[in-house]
């Protein structure tokens, strides 16, 4: 604290996490207290908070709970990023089946995914990652379908368990989408995690006419 000016409250993000409406209610319920979002890699998620870098970070689960707290927020659907011009994309949704034959280039590095679509687009294949990474890195000469059938990612606000900042408490408030008149609830109160509801598998998009649902993809 210098003077009678609070310190700002550091709230990372790591890519994909839009944080701007948490923004925008922050500086109109507290407009004295200064709030710093900071920009944090996918790989650096826990050691800045950790190190003290960022007082809370909105984060990917799963992280080490032995020191901190996560209350999970959302979860994100998972996408297959492909050519435009794919077969698969005359599909709104897609299975893991559908890429079985696919060469699929490697999204685990998360922090990467900039030079990873780059290779689909320049030799082809396929590449899974979260749909909102897919929208950051989006390109005109790439598409992608939502996966039915894999495993979802989930979006999480961390923070150190021994952290006296007071203000995390009314951050909390705000992310929960508390009203300013409400009490705060205690840090540890677990939240559900918003679940995004899949079509059902008669919802497809029909295959059109003369192609069959199993037909060869092109060569490579």
């Amino acid at each position: 604290m210098t003077g009678s000016t609070p310190d700002a409250l550091r709230v990372g993000y790591v890519p994909g996490v839009i944080v701007s409406k948490w923004e925008r209610v922050w500086a109109e319920r507290f407009p004295e207290r200064p709030l710093a979002l900071v920009a944090v890699p996918q790989a650096d998620q826990e050691t800045a908070i950790h190190e003290s870098r960022v007082d809370m970070c909105f984060v990917r689960l799963p992280i080490d709970r032995a020191k901190t707290h996560a209350i999970p927020l959302y979860e994100e659907r998972p996408v297959a990023v492909i050519p435009t011009d794919h077969p698969i994309s005359l599909y709104e949704e897609i299975t893991l089946a559908d890429l079985a034959d696919e060469r699929l280039q490697d999204a685990t590095d998360l922090d990467a995914l900039a030079d990873t679509v780059a290779l689909v687009a320049a030799v082809g294949g396929a590449a899974v990652m979260p749909q909102s990474l897919a929208r950051l890195h989006h390109r005109r000469d790439l598409t992608y379908r939502p996966l039915t059938d894999a495993e979802p990612t989930a979006i999480a606000l961390a923070w150190l368990i021994d952290n006296p900042n007071e203000a995390i408490e009314d951050f909390i408030g705000v992310v929960r989408g508390r009203t300013a008149r409400s009490s705060r609830a205690p840090r540890t109160e677990p939240v559900a995690p918003q679940r995004n509801n899949k079509r059902p598998e008669a919802a497809r998009k029909k295959q059109p006419a003369g192609r069959p649902r199993t037909a060869k993809r092109r060569g490579r």
